[in-house]
């Protein structure tokens, strides 16, 4: 799919999704190399107040998200390919979703929500340095979590097989070729 147009039906913007830790940068970027197409950490839209917050431990509210969201979908909207546009966002919320979908030019906008349980991503935020997402904020991140409903268009997948065996088993299910 990488270098042209998608297909009706294919994915073109795919949003990796979940809370701290999950693996959506690592993911994504190795989705990126083997799949095709582009990735952006969603991690780099934050506006400085925003990382302050986040490396004192103060988690961010809907108010904070909102600019970051909409420099996220605004990145999407501007992207000229090659597709597919892989995306690593927290989206924590449905109405954050919705903030996603709402642009990308009609491109079809997929979530994929990266889960582990509460050990794994744990060990994971410990193991993690110079990251200006410290440890304590998973459990907020955790509180705030809305899973995809069943209108989304998207999936839930286990962290627990590692980021090489998630790109791949991700570009199966949505049917790109991991070359």
């Amino acid at each position: 799919m990488s270098g042209r147009p998608p297909a009706p039906g294919e994915a073109e913007v795919v949003v990796l999704m979940g809370v701290c830790g999950c693996g959506k940068s690592t993911v994504g970027a190795l989705l990126a190399e083997r799949a095709g197409g582009v990735f952006l950490d969603g991690d780099a839209f934050h506006p400085p107040e925003n990382v302050a917050k986040m490396a004192e431990g103060t988690p961010l509210g809907d108010a904070d998200r909102a600019g970051w969201l909409a420099a996220i979908r605004d990145a999407a909207d501007a992207h000229p390919g090659p597709w597919p546009l892989w995306i690593g966002c927290s989206a924590l919320k449905r109405r954050y979703r919705e903030t996603l979908r709402g642009g990308a030019r009609g491109k079809a906008v997929r979530f994929v929500h990266l889960d582990g349980s509460k050990e794994l991503l744990e060990k994971r935020m410990g193991a993690r340095e110079g990251h200006f997402m410290k440890a304590g904020m998973l459990e907020s991140q955790r509180r705030d979590l809305e899973p995809l409903g069943e209108d989304e268009a998207g999936f839930r997948i286990d962290i627990a097989p590692g980021p090489g065996v998630l790109a791949e088993q991700i570009a199966a299910r949505l049917g790109i070729d991991p070359g």
